[in-house]
């Protein structure tokens, strides 16, 4: 066996839930790969929703889409709205937490407007599905988003949802880790 890292594993967990035809959400679209990947995953049927506050995210993710485009919606507004877009059921979201590599450093996601999101996907979220998030914690406000979601779903029911954290302990740097949240029943 082989352990797999974060990204990959990330993946390997959304193959197992997102199914052709569902609904699944990029709560930070940044350069476009998950909402091209989770779009392979939903096929000709399904859709996905991806949230930016950069055009140039958006943008970006645009471009990777190409002729994929019309199975994505790309929303200008923070994740935190997730409840004025999208009004279906959802199998499967993903986070990217931190800022956009390759732009300005200062915009960063925030653990309010995060936990705001987590809460208004659950809303949505099917049972069995789930929402992975990848916590990216080593830039200027990273620690207290990442204590301010640990603290938040550690207290999650666990009669409703299983609550897993995925890190490698003995690297340098504030390496990223995955929290993953799989909905049970209905909270």
């Amino acid at each position: 066996m082989t352990l797999k890292r974060v990204l990959p594993f990330a993946k390997d967990l959304l193959k197992e839930v997102v199914q052709e035809g569902d609904t699944a959400i990029d709560a930070t679209a940044g350069n476009g790969h998950d909402t091209f990947f989770l779009v392979q995953l939903v096929g000709e049927t399904g859709h996905v929703f991806a949230f930016d506050v950069q055009e140039d995210a958006l943008t970006k993710t645009a471009e990777r889409l190409g002729n994929n485009r019309d199975r994505a919606t790309l929303i200008h507004d923070g994740h935190e709205h997730v409840l004025k877009y999208v009004s279906r059921e959802i199998s499967a979201a993903i986070f990217n937490l931190g800022y956009l590599p390759g732009s300005d450093h200062s915009v960063v996601t925030k653990g309010e407007t995060t936990i705001t999101a987590i809460q208004g996907i659950l809303d949505r979220l099917k049972i069995g599905g789930l929402i992975v998030l990848v916590v990216y914690h080593g830039h200027e406000g990273g620690k207290e988003e990442r204590d301010d979601i640990m603290d938040y779903v550690s207290t999650l029911p666990q009669s409703q949802v299983d609550v897993m954290k995925y890190e490698f302990l003995n690297q340098k740097n504030s390496p990223p880790f995955i929290i993953a949240i799989e909905k049970k029943k209905e909270m």
